[in-house]
């Protein structure tokens, strides 16, 4: 089953994104394996991230391997505070 998430940074801004995705994402055009789709953007109040994966074990391989210990290491101009997070078991979804 298909696995979301969603990660609100109060406060957060393009240019911290941008250095985030840098480091935790192999190319600008390609997605880490088992992420099937990605988007963000501004909201009011900082910077909104979602992902879909695969399944949870995805999601989980990804942020246990490549986004937390690169994030704890600090990203230059990154994200200086950890997110909001939502999951969401993916009942749907269409291309």
């Amino acid at each position: 089953m298909a696995f979301g998430v969603i990660h609100h940074f109060p406060g957060g801004t393009q240019e911290q994104y941008e250095a985030s995705i840098r480091a935790v994402h192999p190319s600008r055009e390609q997605l880490p394996d088992g992420q099937l789709f990605h988007a963000a953007g501004p909201v009011q109040d900082g910077w909104t991230i979602m992902a879909v994966h695969e399944s949870r074990e995805s999601w989980e391989d990804f942020r246990n391997n490549t986004l937390m210990p690169r994030m704890q290491a600090g990203i230059e101009g990154g994200f200086t505070t950890p997110p909001e997070e939502t999951e969401i078991d993916i009942y749907n979804v269409q291309p």
